[in-house]
Order: structure tokens, then C-alpha cells, then sequence
């Protein structure tokens, strides 16, 4: 495995494989790497020649700036997961090299961004947007993988790909749980025990909303039941619960069976602001 940090480090060992008619496949994570990730790069590894996984923090998708001072960072670690992988290479900018100077382009994806966590999240998608392009615009990659954890993200960036003409196959790739069903997140790891066990809490309305929803239940009297669960739950603060139509994230008032459909979440527990999504129909 090879670590590189600038472009023109990349521009080089780019063209030689170009040459060998390779394709390449990228993972963008922001690392403190789970198995999650290594999911993503397992099928990264398998559907590409090469496969390329960047880790960089980007600064301008926070919107909190306590949220990106406490996010964790842990490059050494994500190296040798990465090395015992079986990854190619990784790019490891830094944000002089992202960000040479200050960006002034601003993106606007129109209601994707005015719902749900482009709602609670302003300017989220924005830089979402800009990082994402700028690694698409360096790496060059024919196949770039993401986690349907990040549903909307993933919406977001196909919308990018589209309006932008970026020659790029996006993958989506399921969500990791833990063994009782919590969805694996580099901010777990801000848990502590009580609020790890109170955590549960996004997965298991998911589920419950799914069953209620089969079952025949009206989505707003299944709403109504989680909001109040979480309002009689300690420490645990509901931003949303909401169904959307999966791939246009359209947010529908009611259950529409024939449609592909997710229920998304997102809670803080504690001070530790946590998303999840489950699919109805796919």
C-alpha cells in the first residue's frame, strides 16, 4: 500500500496505470474507520484494479465547530486497517492542500438541501459538495463507493455526478450494525456506556415504524408514537423522523407502497449527534 498527500504525486501514478487500461475505484471516508468502511472498500477492491480510500477531515461540511474539534482522528490506526485490507493507495491531504485558499463556489441542490439534514445541518451539503467534487476532479475514479448510512449524502452526490457529467459509477453499499443493530459510526466512538445503551434507541424505532407501517399503521399516528418515545427517553433529543422516497429523497406525508421507501432518523444522544436510516421497499 502506498500513502500519497498531493495531486501531483497522484497525476503521476495515475497515468502509469492508465496505460494498463485499469479502472479505479474510490472510498472517500473521513477516518476513524470502522467495518463499515472496510465494507465499502472490500467492494471497492473487488469491482476495481485499483482501489484508492482518502481520509481527510473536511472542515467546510461541519457546521459545528465543537462537532469538528471533537471528531476523531486516527490516522496511524486507519493505515494498517487499510494495509491489512489489501487497499492500494490512500490519500492523505492535508487542508492547505484541499484548500489552497479560501472557496467561494457555493452549490445549491435545490429541496435536497432544505430537508432533513440540510435543514438541521446549514451549509452541510454545500461543503459536501466541493470535497466530494474536488476528490472526484484529482482521483479521477470510475467507480466511487458510499454507505447507505448516509442516505441523503448519497442523494446529494448522485445528484453531482449527474449535473455536473462526472464520468463515475456510484456504489451503494448497506449499512454495518453493531450486534444489536446500532448502525457503526466514527462517532460512536463518543459514547459512553449509558449513552452507547441509549443509542439503541434510533435503530429499534426504526425497526418498530417498519412493522407499524406493514402492518397498515398511518405514518403520522407511527410519527407521533417515536416523538413521544423519545421525548420519555433521558438524554435522547429527536431532530427528525421521517419517510422519504430513497433515491429523490422526496419526504412523503404517507405510506405509498408501490414507491421505494426509507424511514430516516436523526437524534442527538447526550451531546452526540447520531444518524440512521432503514429501508421499507427497495
Amino acid at each position: 500500500m502506498q500513502v500519497f498527500h498531493t495531486r501531483a504525486e497522484w497525476q503521476e501514478i495515475r497515468l502509469q496505470h492508465l496505460q494498463n487500461a485499469k479502472s479505479i475505484g474510490l472510498v472517500p471516508t473521513m477516518g476513524a474507520l470502522h467495518q463499515g468502511h472496510l465494507d465499502l472498500v472490500a467492494q471497492c477492491i473487488q469491482k476495481s484494479d485499483i482501489s484508492v480510500v482518502s481520509i481527510f477531515v473536511n472542515p467546510t461540511q461541519f457546521n459545528n465547530l465543537e462537532d469538528f474539534e471533537k471528531y476523531p482522528q486516527t490516522l496511524s490506526e486507519d493505515l494498517e486497517l487499510l494495509q491489512d485490507a489489501g487497499v492500494d493507495y490512500v490519500f492523505a491531504p492535508t487542508v492547505e492542500t484541499m484548500y489552497p485558499s479560501p472557496t467561494q463556489l457555493q452549490f445549491d441542490f435545490g429541496e435536497l438541501e432544505t430537508i432533513l439534514e440540510g435543514a438541521f445541518r446549514p451549509g452541510h451539503f454545500n461543503g459536501v459538495g466541493v470535497v466530494v467534487s474536488k476528490l472526484f476532479h484529482i482521483i479521477q475514479p470510475d467507480l466511487a463507493f458510499f454507505g447507505q448510512k448516509d442516505l441523503q449524502q448519497v442523494a446529494i452526490i448522485r445528484r453531482l455526478v449527474q449535473d455536473l457529467s462526472f464520468p463515475i459509477e456510484l456504489q451503494l453499499v448497506p449499512t454495518r450494525r453493531e450486534y444489536d443493530g446500532l448502525a457503526m459510526s466514527s462517532r460512536n466512538r463518543r459514547l459512553n456506556s449509558d449513552e452507547r445503551s441509549k443509542a439503541l434507541i434510533l435503530h429499534d424505532s426504526l425497526v418498530f415504524a417498519k412493522k407499524e407501517l406493514e402492518s397498515g399503521r398511518d405514518w403520522f399516528t407511527v410519527q407521533k408514537s417515536i416523538s413521544q418515545k423519545f421525548e420519555n427517553t433521558t438524554g435522547c433529543q429527536l431532530e427528525y423522523f421521517e419517510l422519504v422516497e430513497t433515491d429523490k429523497f422526496k419526504v412523503f406525508s404517507q405510506f405509498e407502497p408501490q414507491e421505494k421507501t426509507s424511514i430516516c432518523v436523526a437524534a442527538y444522544i447526550g451531546d452526540v449527534r447520531l444518524i440512521d436510516n432503514l429501508p421499507i421497499n427497495s
